[in-house]
């Protein structure tokens, strides 16, 4: 039932006239830890993005210039950092210094493996859809910094929010009472992508659709139950959580 709400409203956030999807051919990937292939199947899970020269790609990147208009230097700098940390410590700022992965052990645990199988989904739904980036499509947006080695085929859908919903939303459920906090970080790191001028607003909502599937389907695996309430009673244990 989840997994059908989520993937209804991805597309009702998604609506327009696009071309199909393009496939690539995929790479080898590491295996699984907890789903399986057939729960991240791109095609089942999301819609295909706008095609280039659509109207609907040409207001999306309307819409990235004016975030850049009115973008402030902190928030350009906050974007950077969201950027260059897609990992546990996004949430930090959140949760407080206790949030630390050095002394929370089985934490650490669920968290490697959600952003395990997560990575895989993401790549698989990049492969699958091969969106061109706002950055290659617009040369003139002031981006974030972009490698030489990034790739310009990656855009759809956004790694970086899949993962922040994808960890937040089993954060949330181990630490219900901190459970708005922590979506709502994971809202605006998803955000900071738009700032940063290297994502559509789109590929952001498909990123949100995409990590909480994720992370919906591992917090019902029966494989992940007996570390999740071992990371829930950390969490109890750190004082990070009254349960």
């Amino acid at each position: 039932m989840a997994r059908t709400i989520l993937v209804a409203f991805s597309v009702a956030a998604l609506v327009w006239g696009h071309a199909g999807a393009q496939t690539a051919v995929e790479k080898p990937t590491p295996a699984l830890i907890v789903l399986d292939p057939s729960q991240i199947d791109p095609a089942k899970l999301l819609p295909a993005p706008a095609a280039d020269g659509s109207p609907v790609q040409t207001a999306e990147l309307a819409e990235l210039h004016e975030i850049e208009d009115r973008r402030t230097a902190a928030r350009f700098a906050q974007a950077q950092w969201d950027s260059d940390h897609q990992n546990w410590r996004m949430f930090v700022q959140t949760l407080g210094p206790k949030f630390d992965m050095a002394t929370l052990p089985a934490t650490a645990k669920v968290i490697d493996t959600v952003a395990h199988d997560n990575q895989i989904a993401s790549t698989r739904a990049k492969n699958y859809f091969h969106r061109r980036r706002p950055w290659s499509a617009d040369k003139t947006l002031k981006t974030c910094f972009v490698g030489p080695t990034d790739n310009p085929l990656s855009s759809y859908p956004s790694g970086h929010t899949a993962y922040g919903y994808a960890v937040g939303e089993v954060l949330a459920a181990l630490m219900p009472d901190k459970a708005q906090a922590i979506l709502a970080r994971a809202e605006d790191f998803a955000y900071s992508r738009l700032v940063c001028g290297v994502h559509y607003r789109s590929d952001t909502v498909g990123g949100q659709a995409l990590g909480t599937a994720v992370a919906q389907d591992i917090l019902s695996s029966p494989k992940m139950q007996a570390d999740l309430a071992a990371a829930r009673a950390e969490l109890k244990a750190a004082e990070l959580t009254g349960g």
